[in-house]
């Protein structure tokens, strides 16, 4: 039997390997960049709509959400290419794609086309993909799984936010 120290199901240490170039960090990065790119082209209106919905008493103001998700991005970019530069690519940065995609998927539904309850069903999905990649990211890369932990919360929020709104606005 293999010792945990050997095991390279174990590995988890945070030391550099010859993957850790910088481009890919800076590829990761763009990455993520462009899935919010994404999100907002499709709702240039958000923060007007945000406005004019009836809004529950724990909505924060829409001004909030523009800084709050630049730190969450940055992190969720850096969480992908600590994980990636342990393994390459592998089931872990597949499903870190795949949330991506889904993140970027959930404002043309809520404030492209305004609508609410697809746009839970998605971020419920969103919420799913997140704990996978933290899961998976955990075995390569401690810091990348922690990394993802305040977007998991923040998203969880605004799942909370999102049935709200489509409670409040049905």
């Amino acid at each position: 039997m293999a010792s945990t120290a050997t095991d390279p199901r174990h590995r988890v240490t945070d030391r550099p390997t010859e993957r850790s170039t910088w481009w890919v960090l800076a590829a990761f990065l763009v990455a993520t960049a462009v899935a919010a790119g994404l999100g907002g082209a499709a709702s240039s209106s958000a923060g007007s709509e945000y406005e004019s919905l009836e809004l529950p008493f724990f909505a924060p103001p829409s001004w909030l959400f523009g800084p709050m998700w630049s730190v969450l991005y940055v992190a969720i970019g850096v969480a992908g290419w600590l994980a990636w530069r342990r393994t390459g690519v592998d089931v872990a940065t597949g499903w870190w794609v795949g949330q991506l995609v889904l993140n970027a998927a959930w404002t043309p539904i809520f404030f492209g086309a305004g609508a609410y309850g697809w746009a839970l069903v998605e971020i419920t999905a969103l919420l799913a993909a997140i704990s996978v990649t933290i899961a998976l990211f955990r075995n390569r890369s401690r810091a990348a799984a922690w990394l993802m932990v305040p977007y998991l919360g923040w998203v969880a929020f605004a799942s909370a936010l999102n049935a709200s709104i489509w409670w409040l606005n049905r």
